[in-house]
């Protein structure tokens, strides 16, 4: 017979990403038998988090303060919007240091099946975002599934019907790799993509 408050806690572990109900309850049973300090310092962190971060009114990447500290830096170039799905991608492109532009997090993708369309990833925000007469181009770096494809597709003609230029990250044969071991539809993207 279990504790509810133990129940409480396996069940809210399950929301994690890849948690299942086996992985959860070993997580649980670690806290509270092993690391009662950390569980005490997560439930500290996770508090502190919903209480207290937003989201950034300009590019809705996770943020503190009404504008993230990208959004705030006026050393970036306001002429390039980089449109990623999530913060995670965005957190991402910065880590390469590549990146010297402005962002814009859609927050979700175009997914038909689980009912989200272009209202529900901020279609019109991004128009009003990128209409705005500073920025030049758009850079389309959603992901490489089928969603990500569809979105990039349907922001692209939406983009460009206004006068846009409009890119996408590029793709192709991963640095290091041997073609033998390259799937076939990366090869041949990468054909198409060569320059």
């Amino acid at each position: 017979m279990a504790d509810p408050a133990l129940d409480g806690l396996v069940e809210a572990l399950r929301c994690l990403p890849g948690v299942g109900q086996k992985s959860a309850q070993r997580m649980a049973y670690h806290l509270l038998q092993h690391d009662r300090a950390g569980a005490l310092k997560l439930a500290r962190a996770l508090d502190g988090a919903v209480n207290e971060i937003g989201h950034c009114a300009r590019c809705h990447t996770f943020s503190r303060a009404e504008l993230c500290d990208l959004c705030a830096d006026s050393t970036r170039d306001a002429r390039l919007l980089c449109v990623v799905e999530t913060p995670a991608d965005q957190a991402a492109l910065e880590r390469t240091g590549s990146y010297k532009g402005q962002y814009f997090v859609l927050l979700g993708r175009l997914s038909p099946l689980d009912g989200l369309g272009a209202r529900d990833i901020g279609l019109s925000a991004l128009l009003t975002r990128a209409s705005d007469g500073v920025v030049e181009e758009v850079i389309l770096a959603t992901n490489f599934n089928a969603e990500g494809e569809a979105t990039a597709h349907v922001l692209g003609e939406q983009l460009k019907a206004r006068g846009l230029k409009v890119t996408r990250l590029a793709r192709g044969v991963p640095v290091g790799s041997e073609l033998e071991y390259v799937d076939l539809g990366t090869i041949a993207h990468a054909f198409m993509d060569r320059r």
